[in-house]
């Protein structure tokens, strides 16, 4: 396929939140100045911080860039919702805050879209920021509708030009992921139900319903700081974690893979995560695990939004 640019930029909306992470988010808008595409917007959206993020940085002293501040924490979902609803661009790029930015990074996301009308979601390969030369992200491999787990193509290992080829991917990454506004508008926003974690995959599996296609482009990279939002077992990425993985499943499996994935969860899932928990003293994750597992017995899987 041959990518037939506009003459014109299309505007680009890059959304991002900021939750308590201001100098993160500082750096990252540094790292925006590297850009060599210019036409764009920069909303960052404050999820109800408890300093100001004016401490860190003005929007001001960055082109195109206005800060947000909502009144409460909408989570990752409701956060990057409540920005596209104000967001003025064709593309909309939905990126977190603990990453930086490459200069040609834009413009190779936008070249798949002008080579096939039906791809409507881009992702560029991610790699750990502190180790450069190491893959996070080449793409997804499909999920196991009886485990409800998936992993990303190429995660920890050495970049030696092992995944050059772009292609269909089996669903976007949340870290970083351009959206044609068509899409949104054709299938909604993301599901605000999941609030953290699981929320891209369940839209993933909406996109690809109506048509799309989800792309992985192997010739734009951004790099990650991962792990500055949560913490590996923070209690809150436990919860969401055991909440939103059985919630995806019942949203998006058939009557058989449900049953079997309840089978697995229950059997062999819930008692691994317990007795991990128990034999490294971490008795609040495992309050925080089953208050997830609960959610699910006493909520409907449906979301008002979508």
């Amino acid at each position: 396929m041959n990518a037939s640019f506009p003459e014109k930029e299309p505007l680009v909306s890059i959304i991002t939140l900021n939750y308590n992470q201001a100098q993160v988010t500082r750096e990252f808008l540094e790292s925006s100045k590297s850009l060599n595409y210019r036409n764009y917007e920069i909303l960052v959206c404050d999820m109800a911080s408890s300093i100001s993020p004016e401490t860190a940085f003005r929007a001001s002293d960055y082109p195109n860039t206005r800060l947000l501040l909502s009144d409460k924490n909408l989570g990752f979902s409701g956060g990057n919702n409540w920005g596209i609803r104000q967001a003025k661009g064709d593309f909309i790029f939905i990126v977190n805050n603990d990453t930086e930015l490459t200069p040609d990074l834009i413009r190779l996301m936008l070249q798949p879209f002008y080579e096939s009308p039906a791809i409507g979601v881009v992702c560029p390969k991610i790699k750990y920021f502190e180790h450069p030369d190491v893959i996070q992200y080449a793409g997804f491999r499909p999920m196991n509708r009886f485990t409800g787990r998936t992993a990303t193509v190429g995660d920890m290992e050495q970049d030696v030009g092992q995944y050059p080829v772009s292609g269909p991917t089996y669903a976007a990454h949340g870290c970083a992921m351009m959206v044609k506004k068509e899409v949104i508008e054709k299938t909604g926003l993301f599901p605000e139900k999941f609030f953290l974690y699981y929320e891209e995959w369940d839209w993933s599996a909406r996109i690809q319903k109506a048509g799309y296609i989800i792309w992985y482009q192997a010739a734009a990279t951004i790099y990650h700081k991962v792990s500055l939002s949560v913490g590996k077992d923070n209690p809150v990425k436990v919860y969401y974690h055991a909440r939103n993985r059985i919630l995806f499943m019942r949203r998006n499996s058939n009557p058989l893979q449900l049953l079997v994935f309840f089978l697995f969860f229950t059997f062999f899932s819930m008692p691994k995560a317990i007795i991990s928990f128990l034999l490294n003293g971490q008795f609040l994750q495992i309050k925080w695990f089953l208050k997830g597992v609960g959610y699910n017995l006493v909520h409907s899987s449906a979301s008002v939004e979508n």
